[in-house]
């Protein structure tokens, strides 16, 4: 900023000094009225070159001042700055790249936050999920080493106990490892484009055989005004929609348990819903079904080997697919998911036998 200091401190330094130079020039020649001639020339010269000077220092110097200022922020870690600046030329894009720039460093800086806070509340919920199966074992190994069971049935039971554990176990490393590739956006996706109506009736056909074996009621409404083309992975929606439907038997009723899942339209997007007749899940607590980890109900869900992430797996599971998932409950009456699907444009509605995935 050398130019800006001789500007600003020298330059009217040197305009006083051509000043009394002229003024001493004409008083020894004497020729008064030519000196005052040249003496309003040269007064109007530097109103002139004094107003450039003020533009240039508020448009250029003064903005370029502030964008050091800013560079220096940027430098010491403090990504929440931004240059006021809103005049029309190359400057103002200047420091408006600038701006975007120091928003999208903090943004990226934020976002690296809460992946770190993210990454410390995951090895703590980690630590604490693997502790209680793993005591478990060991205290039921240390049981049966310490000398013979006399009764079959206790060897049995502990037997049991160890095998479903290391079930539990296997199966939240199973969770951990899809849900760390899906964080990671590094989990494979095989997209095709297939009839809807035709991918949930065999879906729904599984599911009929398979919920009907174990005494749950099973409805599935198509209600659709016309079928419409999808981007799925078969695959990776079944997991999606078994994430869901597993987690309406696990919770709910012993007996007498109903699961209805309906398809229809809304705008441009297929939407199939999950309603269940369990106990449903509370006001306070239902913003954060969705979350890593989060359990309703804790100490009961352990009976059911739920690692707390079939949830959060799915709405990763549907987003990855371009849509959306929901949930509404009322309790004592039951839960209702809501997935949402974009229905592809300027795409024909055929059969694609060719496209029916294997689950």
């Amino acid at each position: 900023m050398r130019y800006h200091r001789y500007f600003r401190y020298i330059r009217p330094a040197a305009v006083l000094f051509n000043i009394i130079i002229l003024y001493l020039l004409f008083s020894w020649v004497g020729i008064k009225g030519v000196g005052i001639f040249f003496a309003v020339l040269i007064g109007i010269k530097e109103v002139i070159h004094f107003i450039f000077l003020w533009r240039l220092e508020k448009r250029i110097f003064t903005p370029i001042e502030k964008l050091r200022q800013g560079v220096d922020e940027i430098s010491k870690g403090n990504y929440n700055i931004k240059i006021e600046y809103d005049k029309p030329n190359d400057i103002g894009l200047l420091i408006a790249s600038f701006n975007e720039m120091a928003q999208k460093l903090y943004e990226s800086e934020k976002i690296k936050a809460e992946y770190e806070e993210n990454r410390k509340t995951l090895i703590a919920n980690i630590s604490h999920d693997l502790k209680t199966p793993i005591t478990a074992i060991q205290g039921y190994i240390e049981a049966l080493l310490d000398g013979p069971v006399e009764h079959a049935e206790t060897k049995n039971k502990y037997l049991k106990t160890i095998y479903h554990n290391t079930v539990y176990i296997n199966k939240l490393i199973d969770d951990l490892f899809l849900f760390s590739k899906l964080d990671l956006q590094k989990l494979d996706f095989h997209f095709e484009t297939v009839s809807i109506r035709d991918f949930m009736n065999d879906l729904m056909e599984e599911y009929k055989f398979d919920l009907e074996e174990r005494k749950i009621r099973f409805q599935y409404l198509d209600e659709l005004e016309q079928d419409g083309c999808v981007g799925i992975d078969g695959k990776r929606f079944h997991q999606a929609l078994n994430n869901i439907i597993n987690n309406a038997v696990k919770h709910g009723p012993d007996n007498n348990l109903s699961i209805e899942i309906k398809m229809y339209h809304r705008n441009d997007f297929v939407c199939i819903d999950v309603r269940d007749n369990g106990p449903g899940i509370p006001a306070d607590k239902l913003p954060f079904i969705f979350d890593r980890f989060f359990r309703i109900d804790p100490e009961r869900t352990k009976d059911f080997m739920s690692t707390g992430l079939g949830l959060a797996i799915a709405k990763e599971l549907v987003e990855a697919h371009g849509g959306k998932i929901t949930a509404t409950s009322i309790a004592d009456e039951g839960t209702c998911f809501t997935i949402m699907l974009p229905i592809l444009q300027n795409t024909q509605s055929e059969v694609y036998d060719e496209t029916r995935l294997d689950y």
